[in-house]
């Protein structure tokens, strides 16, 4: 049995301890927020917050997360929206929407490790996670302002 707190409840599971978090979320949790992209950590669809990292959490197995700590999208907004999730409605930023959770929780680890970040800064922290829309100018956008409410 693997023990892990995801959004703040302390969760169970009796799977392989191969299989990825992605997976335990959306089939074992219900938790349908992080999507599948590739499988490879190379879209970041899937991305969650594993004890305050961004994590894709297509690669992240299971069996190595005992007692951690998984923040997903749900979790994020729990108690009212965070400021890059407002930020992210205010600049308009998702078209199809496919990668906008994994967007958002790599914006907002980046806003929790630099508070004021450059154009730089955001481009690379945000360079692994794929936009087939290409809003990309609208998610810099909103990151900033997110920063700025922070």
């Amino acid at each position: 049995m693997i023990e892990l707190t995801v959004n703040g409840e302390k969760r169970q599971t009796d799977v392989s301890p191969d299989m990825p978090l992605l997976w335990v979320l959306r089939d074992e949790f219900g938790i349908t927020g992080p999507k599948y992209g590739c499988g490879i950590a190379q879209c970041g669809a899937c991305t969650v917050h594993i004890n305050g990292v961004a994590v894709r959490s297509c690669q992240a197995r299971i069996g190595e997360l005992g007692g951690a700590k998984v923040l997903t999208i749900e979790g994020l907004g729990a108690q009212s929206l965070h400021a890059v999730q407002r930020a992210w409605i205010d600049h308009q930023v998702p078209q199809c929407g496919y990668c906008q959770t994994g967007q958002i929780m790599q914006a907002a680890a980046l806003l929790d490790k630099t508070p004021k970040p450059t154009d730089e800064d955001i481009d690379m922290a945000m360079s692994g996670n794929l936009c087939r829309c290409g809003t990309y100018v609208r998610i810099r956008a909103a990151i900033h302002a997110a920063a700025e409410k922070l």
